[in-house]
């Protein structure tokens, strides 16, 4: 396994437990999910064996609200040689006979400091899970932490140390990554920076700090984005040799199964593209677009999809994703 293979000695992994599990299936018995959890705890197998596994959050919906039957019914199938974290999103959750159930199982309580739940400690196993989401505004996990805000954590984080056998900490990453600037301030202020580290942290910091001075005008700085034309927005998202490769594509290598007045799902060469508008999210799985959506650009097979839309809807697409950029999502495609 890759993971093991090519990760240093002592790197730890966690894993989220997929959606399938948590969110289309709601941890339900009687929507056979017992392969589904076998088949991913197999897949996790190398990293247990390897002593790299630290732990797999089940990451609850929002509106899962408490029904601590179902819960305690999902925990009893449960490998026991591998340890998992809790993560609420609804505020019924938060009491004692909550706690009290995660004990009975060992499943640790996740820590959160985010808008739908409180920021209290609770200790439920003899490890201990943070995630720090963030506070801000569509989305709020769209979000840079300030030093003051992190400073706070600090001693919180100490005295959990001290209760606890092994701490983890993660911050919600997205493609600005605040979260790996954050995860290096949070070490720092704890003592447990090394130098090189150290250095990753201080030349992060310096790349954010530049990328936040202004910048040379370009012509979308003094246009009105209602004004903006079809062909300066797709300019914008996709590079002019990108956009050549685009326009050479067959049209017979496009298909569109579905299209709606806000989602569109198309396939191109057997690669899926699923552009909510009402979500703001982009999904596709070409390779290439695994390594250009970081940069909130677009690849051929995308831009392909725009260029054979209704000029009219195509525009209004891009229009919304350049007025709203830190709102749209651009993911990777998975099967459901």
């Amino acid at each position: 396994m890759g993971w093991t293979r090519y990760s240093p000695e002592g790197f730890v992994y966690s894993a989220k437990l997929p959606g399938l599990i948590t969110h289309d299936k709601k941890l339900s018995l009687n929507e056979g999910i017992e392969p589904d959890l076998d088949r991913f705890v197999q897949l996790m197998e190398p990293l247990v064996l390897s002593g790299k596994l630290g732990c797999i959050l089940i990451q609850l919906p929002p509106k899962f609200a408490y029904r601590p039957q179902e819960l305690e019914s999902f925990f009893k199938i449960l490998p026991k040689h591998v340890r998992f974290a809790v993560e609420f999103r609804e505020k019924s959750w938060m009491r004692s006979e909550t706690w009290s159930l995660l004990e009975k199982y060992r499943v640790v309580y996740t820590i959160v400091d985010e808008p739908l739940l409180p920021s209290e400690i609770h200790l439920t196993s003899d490890i201990a899970y943070f995630r720090w989401h963030g506070r801000g505004q569509r989305p709020w996990y769209d979000y840079r932490y300030s030093v003051q805000e992190l400073d706070p954590w600090i001693p919180k984080v100490k005295d959990v140390a001290k209760k606890v056998g092994k701490v983890f900490g993660y911050f919600n990453n997205h493609y600005h990554g605040y979260a790996v600037e954050n995860c290096l301030q949070v070490m720092q202020m704890l003592g447990n920076i090394d130098a090189k580290q150290a250095d990753a942290k201080n030349r992060i910091e310096r790349y954010l700090q530049s990328s936040a001075e202004p910048k040379s005008s370009t012509l979308e700085s003094f246009v009105e984005p209602r004004n903006m034309s079809f062909e300066s927005l797709i300019h914008y998202f996709v590079p002019s040799e990108r956009l050549h490769r685009a326009e050479q594509i067959d049209n017979g290598e496009l298909i569109i199964q579905e299209q709606d007045a806000s989602r569109i799902n198309a396939l191109i060469r057997d690669y899926h593209i699923i552009i909510d508008v009402e979500a703001a999210t982009i999904s596709h799985d070409c390779a290439d677009w695994e390594r250009v959506m970081t940069t909130r650009k677009l690849c051929k097979h995308v831009a392909k999809l725009l260029l054979s839309l209704d000029r009219e809807k195509a525009t209004e697409i891009l229009r919304k994703m350049y007025t709203e950029q830190d709102r749209w999502q651009f993911m990777l495609y998975t099967s459901e």
